[in-house]
């Protein structure tokens, strides 16, 4: 993204972010690790999530845990649709599988879902707040 930076309480820029990292996610190159993508893929949709909490000026809570985000949501009266739970297996690549040894590797396609579950919270969440 080129020019000015937006603000961090615009939720635009927490939605250009998030389409960033999906950008990295989706950048299949030759010898990186699925791993590595589904971690941006946790990313984006992290960001995303973050940008309805600033949207709806609610404090948003310090995780990458995508379940305790959604909660969040739903606790401050923001309805979070049934098909956006299933992102909440996507956590795991922003702890569990970013180093050597703590899981076995990433198949081809469960980073195909990865990118799937992340383009599904941005959509939602660029339909509450607006597109970047």
């Amino acid at each position: 993204m080129k020019g000015r930076r937006r603000s961090p309480d615009n939720p635009r820029e927490w939605l250009a972010r998030a389409h960033s990292s999906l950008a990295l996610a989706s950048a299949t190159t030759p010898g990186v690790l699925y791993e590595d993508l589904c971690y941006q893929a946790q990313q984006a949709a992290e960001k995303a999530l973050k940008a309805v909490f600033v949207a709806e000026k609610i404090p948003y809570p310090y995780t990458h845990d995508l379940n305790a985000l959604l909660s969040a949501l739903e606790h401050h009266a923001i309805p979070v649709p049934e098909n956006l739970w299933n992102a909440v297996t996507l956590t795991s690549y922003a702890s569990d599988t970013r180093y050597p040894g703590f899981d076995i590797p990433v198949t081809r396609e469960e980073y195909a879902e990865a990118i799937v579950l992340a383009r599904e919270i941005i959509r939602w969440a660029e339909a509450r707040v607006g597109s970047p």
